[in-house]
């Protein structure tokens, strides 16, 4: 059956699809409903069954004779650290930490944040919570105490498992201190937290708060695995970069499961015992999927690496990785490849390996540029696959699909419509419009199983944020057009996050963070382009009058203060300060424009400027900075 036929069997029997997938996993009791409606648009999917996603990630290969398979090659070139873990090995870590903590008090529905770097620790402890019914929020290791505080004041956990530190190829960066400070900030108070000790930066513990993780699991029982309901939430995730109050989004246990193992046959086209590689980090949803949870649902092995694709120790990182471990198949972002490629665009470092047995590259995070594909698709002499989806999917909305038919490959394109999701491009009408023609990418309910069911405790912001501005529609925020063949491509968001190395991040949140410095008068940040990174946060600054302090100082903190109140991630170092922000009489802020200015590209100034002589400044100063502005076109 090829990929038109599953496709429209998905979209005409969702129901009969899904459950037909749902065969592929271990039910405690089974559904009493495909899809619950009955609260529509609040979807629920196998709704009335029961299962327990460890059980189904773990115990079940265990089970059923795959006990000294790897579940988990740990390869840390910024430890000097190789580990690999079989199935029955990582069983009884996980059952010891659930244990851990179950006698700390955690039960099922309680929440536990995990804040670690890189190490198959911060698995075991997802995956114990999951065996315990608790829901765990992981929170990347990058982000400032402040964003952490935010999430610990959201989730409420009643423990907390962090790293002392993580490593990067020149220094460590201490977590416990930023732990502690995002305790000491944040209303909730956990009751306990864990700490994996690492030698190369240990924390200094809490007496009657703090347990170093051997501790933790000292003289307990395994823990075994607790049955949840499938409609029960796995874990909570955060958004990148929120201003406010965060945005939590809620995955379940049972759907998500289910997708989980049919997205690895069909779109990735692996088998079990084979290894697949997402380079990627936990704290993101794709180290969620595709590093943790499907990989193991499936029965494959995961790599957890621990490094970066150039510089530890070279460009030939990733092409060590492949050969050593013997990957099947990579995921990872376009930014790497940018990486690789501007220290090694000739790929001479590719040559010292054997990558006889890789079948396959894929590509999301980010929108891939055509030159970055085409350059990983000329060195490595296979597919490489761009596709799209974003952290309230959890998994692919428009891909190529291996385990199917292997479609042609677009350059600029994500592919076409997964299984499962009826894609369709609206005007800001509603209306559809015709194939070629730019529009919203909407998604037609019920979204499939592994979508967002709603947000953290907040049924309302769900509605409001996703399904409000078209009835019968998911908004997914991004722009773009499906091509007469049906190849979807995906151009950009409809509002300001702008996304950063594959880091969805919002320029209002830093645009808050700018805006609090008391010299700022006035400030906008956009994202312009940028050759490594895919796009960088700039921003734009008008200073208070009467302010004695030199621009370049005025800079330095600003950057300083994005980094702490942010964190390192959003790779905020541009600044220009300008006598004025050019607007519309109404008062917007032209964004579009600046952006246009700062990117090189034709611009026409609208007839609702209040002065179109700032454009002529704001391309001086973005010129100063190492950013030549565009010209302005006429009519």
């Amino acid at each position: 059956m090829g990929y038109a036929e599953v496709y429209d069997r998905a979209v005409r029997d969702p129901e009969g699809f899904w459950a037909e997938a749902a065969q592929d996993i271990h039910w405690d009791r089974p559904w009493d409903r495909v899809l619950d409606d009955d609260h529509a648009p609040f979807y629920r999917w196998f709704a009335g069954g029961q299962l327990n996603t460890c059980y189904n990630a773990v115990d079940r290969h265990v089970d059923n004779g795959r006990g000294d398979q790897p579940a988990i090659i740990y390869d840390s070139p910024v430890a000097q650290t190789k580990r690999v873990i079989t199935y029955r090995e990582l069983q009884r870590q996980v059952a010891l930490f659930a244990g851990g903590l179950a006698r700390l008090g955690v039960e099922k529905g309680d929440r536990v944040i995990i804040y670690m770097p890189m190490v198959p620790e911060a698995l075991v402890a997802m995956l114990a919570c999951a065996r315990l019914g608790a829901i765990h929020s992981v929170v990347f290791g990058g982000f400032s105490a402040n964003e952490l505080c935010t999430r610990i004041n959201d989730a409420k956990p009643r423990v907390m498992v962090g790293g002392s530190c993580g490593i990067e190829p020149s220094r460590v960066v201490p977590y416990k201190p930023l732990l502690d400070k995002a305790i000491e900030m944040a209303e909730h108070k956990p009751e306990h937290c864990i700490i994996l000790q690492r030698p190369q930066g240990p924390g200094e513990l809490m007496p009657g708060r703090d347990l170093e993780w051997n501790e933790a699991v000292q003289d307990v029982e395994p823990h075994p695995c607790v049955p949840v309901e499938a409609t029960d939430p796995l874990y909570i995730l955060y958004t990148s970069g929120t201003t406010g109050k965060p945005k939590g989004v809620v995955r379940d246990n049972g759907g998500h499961a289910v997708a989980m193992h049919w997205s690895m046959k069909h779109i990735y086209g692996m088998e079990p015992g084979e290894v697949f590689w997402a380079a990627s980090d936990v704290g993101w949803v794709v180290g969620h999927s595709y590093i943790v949870y499907a990989p193991l649902i499936y029965g494959c092995t995961t790599v957890v690496y621990e490094g970066k694709p150039v510089g530890t120790p070279d460009p030939g990182a990733f092409w060590r990785v492949i050969q050593e471990h013997g990957v099947s198949v990579m995921f990872t972002a376009p930014t790497a490849f940018r990486a690789i490629k501007k220290e090694d665009p000739k790929a001479e470092h590719l040559k010292r390996y054997d990558l006889s047995g890789f079948r396959a590259l894929f590509l999301a995070g980010e929108r891939c540029d055509p030159d970055t594909l085409n350059w990983a698709g000329e060195i490595l002499q296979r597919p490489v696959i761009d596709h799209w989806w974003q952290t309230e999917t959890g998994w692919a909305i428009a891909g190529n699909f291996l385990g199917i038919e292997q479609l042609p490959i677009h350059p600029g394109s994500a592919g076409k419509p997964v299984p499962g999701y009826n894609v369709q491009i609206l005007d800001d009408n509603g209306n559809p419009v015709p194939a070629g023609q730019m529009g919203r990418i909407m998604i037609q309910l019920p979204l499939p199983p592994a979508c967002l069911p709603t947000l953290w405790q907040n049924d309302e912001r769900f509605h409001q944020a996703y399904l409000s501005a078209q009835p019968g529609y998911y908004l997914t925020g991004d722009s773009g057009y499906l091509d007469e063949e049906g190849f979807l491509y995906v151009m950009g968001r409809i509002d300001d996050t702008i996304n950063v190395a594959g880091h969805r991040l919002s320029t209002g949140a830093m645009e808050e963070v700018l805006a609090s410095h008391p010299a700022v008068a006035e400030c906008a940040v956009i994202g312009v382009q940028d050759p490594l990174k895919g796009s960088l946060p700039m921003g734009l600054v008008v200073m208070k009058s009467g302010v004695d302090l030199a621009e370049d100082e005025l800079r330095r903190e600003l950057v300083e203060r994005v980094r702490d109140q942010i964190g390192p991630v959003a790779a905020f170092k541009l600044v220009a300060v300008v006598s004025r922000l050019p607007k519309t009489r109404s008062g917007k802020i032209l964004r579009a424009v600046m952006r246009k200015i700062a990117d090189n590209e034709p611009y026409q100034a609208p007839a609702t400027i209040d002065d179109p002589a700032i454009l002529d400044e704001i391309q001086q100063q973005l010129g100063r900075i190492g950013y030549a502005g565009a010209k302005q076109t006429t009519g």
